[in-house]
């Protein structure tokens, strides 16, 4: 633990010098990730810079008892032993919370990607609800959601939908939504009252700058078209929707909200870049694998994490084996229980090893 402390004590000396650097100033996108990363350290720091100060009285005051002839002083400094021995095990255990490593994009805007699964039409209409969910969720936390690409269904269900949620701390509060959502419920064109089992998969993924991915343009296609509405119906005369295709990797973003090209653009290449660093962090955890079995699931798209039983109206998280009865509150917005659960399982996690 105390080699990570002075690690950190040294790396923000170090950076306390870059930021007072003219030629790292003049750089502001650097320079304001240097400031950035010393307010995560600052915390740490200020700690065990108490916990040193500690540590240098005790030695000083167990000293003093060794040498000091008078009774009454010698009493005085062995309580003052006894009172430091008490704040260094306090500070100690104050550290070991603040080692925690925290997700570094934990403050950063969130694209959230809902797609159907398996289960049609009635897949479609899950991926509806669970997007409205959200939305309601981001109302409820009096964030800012844009949605940025819809690819809706004949009967008002949507087969993709991407959405960038702006507010403070909304990626550390909504990526452990990844992964696949199964519904269990009557379809409203079943005539025979039979339960059918449905899914759909969400991604969240932080949204980020130019500073942490280096995208080269000339490396995408840009490809325009009309937008089209239900069905395939044109909605647009121009070309206005866009599709891009970064060829290195072949990963494919569309966008058509908008009816400016120019607009739609810009929404795409957002979250091109925001997928982009999510493969560049999927790669780095599947190097570590012990990281990876201590996470909740953030990475793992496949894995089934969340049922809605709508018979018995409840929600199933399989992660943490949490069960809630308010699945109508809970489609609306009222997510709060089970997010708070799987951090708290996160936080346990990680603590395990410290």
């Amino acid at each position: 633990m105390f080699d990570k402390l002075d690690f950190t004590l040294d790396k923000y000396v170090e950076l306390s010098g870059k930021v007072s650097d003219p030629d790292i100033i003049s750089n502001q996108p650097v320079w304001q990730k240097y400031i950035k990363e010393m307010g995560e350290m600052e915390p740490i720091v200020s700690k065990y810079k108490e916990y040193k100060v500690a540590k240098s009285d005790i030695l000083e005051a167990k000293e003093l008892v060794d040498t000091e002839t008078d009774e009454e002083m010698k009493d005085f400094y062995k309580e003052e032993i006894s009172r430091l021995e008490g704040l260094i095990a306090e500070h100690e255990e104050a550290l070991k919370i603040l080692l925690v490593p925290t997700d570094p994009n934990d403050d950063k805007n969130v694209i959230l990607e809902v797609r159907a699964g398996t289960g049609g039409d009635e897949a479609a209409l899950f991926g509806q609800d669970l997007l409205r969910m959200y939305l309601r969720y981001a109302e409820r936390k009096r964030w800012k959601a844009e949605i940025l690409d819809t690819n809706e269904t004949e009967i008002g269900g949507i087969k993709e939908a991407v959405v960038l949620i702006k507010g403070k701390g909304a990626y550390s509060r909504l990526k452990f939504e990844s992964g696949t959502h199964r519904v269990q419920r009557v379809p409203e064109t079943e005539s025979s009252g039979r339960v059918h089992t449905s899914a759909a998969t969400i991604a969240v993924l932080p949204e980020v700058d130019d500073v942490e991915v280096n995208l080269d343009p000339n490396e995408v296609r840009v490809d325009v078209y009309r937008a089209s509405g239900n069905g395939g119906q044109s909605v647009n005369t121009t070309d206005s929707a866009v599709r891009l295709t970064h060829v290195p990797t072949g990963l494919v973003v569309t966008c058509q909200d908008e009816k400016s090209q120019t607009k739609n653009k810009d929404k795409a290449f957002k979250v091109l870049k925001s997928r982009l660093y999510d493969l560049m962090q999927k790669k780095q955890h599947d190097e570590i694998s012990e990281q990876r079995k201590s996470q909740v699931g953030t990475g793992d798209r496949s894995g089934r994490i969340r049922t809605y039983n709508f018979p018995q109206g409840r929600v199933s998280d399989h992660r943490i084996g949490m069960t809630i009865y308010k699945l109508d509150s809970f489609l609306d917005g009222d997510i709060e229980d089970i997010i708070d659960g799987l951090i708290t399982h996160d936080q346990a996690e990680k603590m395990k090893k410290y």
